[in-house]
């Protein structure tokens, strides 16, 4: 698992990939997706997915291997390539989304309780949110005990949540009708999804929010054992997860109709399994989540106050974050983080915020981080740059590179102007830690090209605030 130092083999490693992918998305992934797409879209958005998905997985591996003087993936990478705000944007852009998917996690979470205790209702009554709280600063407080003890857990919770999965993926084998699969197979019965291509976009967003965590072990690659697992823990995540997703996802569009799928109250695969073999198969799928989400919220937790922990060590976060605890825990960034998801379950229970539009909004925040890394990976082949004697090497990483770029730069397309606006409106108020860092460090705040920037991220939250106020924009 781990030496005696306390560093993280492959093993652990692997389940931080595969346990921060594997959250509450898989299970809400068969009405997530007939929601937004009929069959054929489906298909070609994951191979669109597999794709544009696998070319960053090779990003984190190329950067880990390449650069493995640079400490924390997403946000390190951001700042060697284009400067300390960049760098800045992408560690606070991504500390938003993991903290802001944590609150959609406990809203799943109680929402699949309610299955069970009807006072827990979808996840956002009163009750629910107690029982959230009471949650949330249980694993603050694991968390505080150790990075190692918290990453251990979290391998057996990894272990113990593929179990259904497994399962599910053979039951639904064997009970797969080749006539319901291919019925509609361009959802042209449901002309409210719109054309084939407005379908495969709408669908994208989700299959992004199932694959965030890909970069998992790059976060942690200062507490890697070997620097070399940290791009093997994410190709083998990335493959292991990509199969359990599609299987998951296709299998159920040949046990019920895409109209059926799309009507179903998640988490979505109980009610699946239950079509399939009774009551049993919904209970089945309903513990598997709770295990599954219960890891995800601990993976979560420690990548949240990592990637605090990381920007503060090379002063683009203030000071305040890089302070440990005995166990080596980066205590204020955990404090932060879990603060945070505090105030936002509260507001949960004033506003209609689903499980879907929570994570819509984690997944708009972290794909300017992806962006960047894929930019770097990019820069770095075109430049040259720790390529001197790797010239075959250097081609394959610059088409790698330039894919993984256009697949970044589609998603944000794919998200839409809504959620861009929304995320400028989050991304705005990180220029009061920024610019308190730099004054630690006495330098000036922004060079001349960040103002310029800086700008278009205000202007942006301006418009998203005054949609908010007057209507135009909705969470």
């Amino acid at each position: 698992m781990s030496d005696s130092s306390g560093k993280l083999k492959l093993g652990a490693l692997v389940a931080l990939v595969v346990g921060s992918m594997i959250g509450g998305g898989i299970f809400s992934l068969p009405q997530n997706m007939a929601a937004s797409a009929g069959v054929g879209a489906v298909l070609i958005g994951w191979a669109i997915t597999a794709v544009g998905m696998l070319t960053l997985a090779f990003v984190f591996q190329t950067l880990a291997n390449r650069k493995p003087d640079l400490d924390g993936g997403v946000y390190a990478y951001a700042k060697a390539g284009f400067g300390d705000y960049m760098g800045f944007s992408s560690a606070w852009g991504y500390w938003i989304s993991a903290w802001l998917g944590n609150v959609g996690y406990f809203v799943l979470l109680f929402s699949t309780l309610g299955y069970f205790f009807p006072i827990f209702g979808e996840g956002n009554t009163p009750a629910a949110i107690i029982g959230a709280s009471v949650l949330l600063w249980a694993v603050h407080f694991l968390v505080l005990r150790g990075i190692k003890e918290a990453a251990f857990i979290n391998l057996v919770t990894t272990v113990a949540k593929v179990v259904p999965l497994v399962l599910f993926a053979l039951i639904c084998l064997f009970a797969f009708k080749l006539d319901i699969f291919t019925a509609d197979i361009w959802a042209v019965g449901t002309p409210d999804l719109g054309s084939v291509m407005n379908q495969v976009r709408n669908m994208m967003l989700v299959t992004v929010w199932v694959f965030i965590g890909i970069e998992g072990a790059s976060i942690f690659s200062s507490r890697a054992e070997k620097r070399s697992d940290v791009g093997k823990a994410t190709v083998i995540g990335f493959v292991t997860v990509l199969l359990f997703l599609v299987l998951v996802n296709v299998l159920s569009l040949g046990i019920m109709t895409q109209p059926e799928l799309a009507k179903l109250q998640n988490p979505s695969m109980a009610a699946v399994l239950e079509h399939v073999v009774g009551h049993w198969g919904a209970v089945l799928i309903s513990v598997g989540l709770i295990i599954s989400l219960l890891g995800a919220l601990l993976s979560w937790v420690l990548l949240c106050a990592e990637i605090m922990f990381a920007a503060a060590k090379d002063h683009t976060m203030p000071e305040f974050l890089r302070r440990e605890n005995a166990n080596q825990v980066p205590a204020n960034a955990l404090w932060l983080t879990n603060a945070m998801v505090q105030i936002f379950l509260v507001i949960t229970l004033f506003s209609s915020s689903t499980y879907l539009s929570l994570i819509y909004l984690a997944t708009s925040m972290i794909l300017v981080p992806y962006l960047w890394s894929a930019g770097y990976a990019f820069l770095l082949a075109l430049r040259s740059e720790t390529y001197e004697q790797a010239l075959a090497e250097r081609q394959k990483d610059l088409i790698i590179g330039g894919i993984a770029l256009i697949y970044a730069i589609w998603l944000l397309y794919a998200g839409g102007v809504k959620y861009l606006l929304l995320s400028a409106l989050l991304y705005a108020p990180g220029v009061i830690l920024f610019a308190k860092a730099k004054r630690e460090v006495g330098q000036p705040i922004f060079t001349n090209v960040e103002k310029l920037i800086f700008a278009a991220v205000v202007i942006g939250a301006l418009v998203a605030a005054f949609g908010l106020y007057d209507g135009f924009l909705t969470l």
